[in-house]
């Protein structure tokens, strides 16, 4: 009985020590991230914007945190396949995702393999790319206030090209805040879709700033607004649909920067510090802005406000817009 009872008393000491040993691990865990390589994943293929940044932070945090950052494309499904992988992955911050505006968009017309609400964690919001309202040689219009009147007084007449996706939400958003009916026309791609606007097949377009610009200096195309909140440096002598009339326009195709749900609090919070940090720098301010986009930081609280909000938003536009559900 009594080799019993010690043997117990030493399995109860064994034991205590073994989650002590666990416990006093746990906290150096955080504090020594990261320990091993870093995946950044892209929803998206080489070459886009989501893609060039996530190399750009990829080299800081490699430098900064002295472990490799690997970026690793995932594309397909609007950016769905990469997300539910990063959603699926272990919440140690080894895995970590550069989304985009459609994150907020598919929950609109796509039935998801998981809760967009609450799925990620999101660590940065690290910009957003300008949009521009361009027209053909088709519609001989000089400003907004031309273009609604021609519109109005032919309606259904006047067509918007789209690559679906973000193009299709963003015609969609022009159409429902404009009050006039535009007729989208859905493209297999944007490049397409502005090769029929330039070449007179299409009225209009509402298109990612860069590959428009050297078509607008050329006089190709003739840019009317911003699709954005804020001016570009790039064009500004354009003002923003909001400015013009179209009041709360918004169709900038946002970036950040997230990892899946319940990863530590402190190893989020040092990557937002180091992002952070990164986009302040004027040498990364000018690169992005060379890109046609602005750095917009935001924090992971200010993150959690902003997603709920802008999901109820698109998923209006899809609604009044008459979207497909997949």
């Amino acid at each position: 009985m009594r080799f019993v009872s010690a043997a117990r008393s030493m399995l109860v000491i064994v034991t205590a020590c073994a989650a002590h040993v666990v416990q006093g691990a746990a906290a150096p865990t955080d504090a020594n991230y990261p320990i091993r390589p870093i995946r950044l994943i892209v929803p998206f293929s080489p070459g886009g914007t989501n893609d060039i940044l996530a190399r750009m932070i990829a080299t800081h945090l490699t430098e900064i945190l002295g472990k490799t950052v690997i970026v690793d494309n995932r594309a397909g499904a609007e950016g769905i396949i990469g997300t539910e992988i990063t959603v699926k992955a272990t919440p140690d911050g080894y895995t970590l995702i550069v989304l985009s505006a459609a994150y907020v968009m598919n929950p609109a017309v796509r039935k998801l393999p998981y809760d967009p609400l609450t799925a990620l964690e999101f660590i940065a919001k690290l910009g957003a790319s300008a949009t521009v309202l361009c027209v053909g040689p088709s519609l001989p219009v000089s400003s907004v206030k031309d273009m609604l009147a021609v519109a109005k007084s032919k309606p259904g007449q006047i067509t918007l090209g789209t690559s679906g996706g973000f193009q299709h939400f963003a015609s969609a958003l022009f159409r429902n805040l404009s009050g006039q009916d535009f007729t989208i026309v859905l493209y297999k791609g944007a490049f397409p879709a502005m090769i029929d606007v330039i070449g007179g097949q299409v009225h209009a377009i509402i298109i990612p700033i860069v590959p428009s610009l050297p078509h607008l200096r050329s006089g190709k195309l003739k840019g009317l607004a911003m699709g954005t909140l804020r001016r570009s440096a790039l064009l500004p002598e354009l003002p923003t649909l909001d400015e013009l009339g179209i009041s709360g326009y918004d169709a900038a195709n946002w970036y950040a920067i997230a990892t899946a749900a319940g990863t530590p609090p402190a190893i989020v919070k040092r990557l937002h510090s180091e992002i952070a940090n990164y986009l302040r720098q004027p040498e990364t301010e000018k690169r992005i802005t060379a890109m046609g986009a602005d750095i917009d930081i935001k924090t992971p609280d200010e993150m959690r406000k902003i997603i709920p909000a802008e999901i109820a938003k698109w998923t209006k536009v899809a609604i009044a817009a008459g979207m497909p559900r997949e």
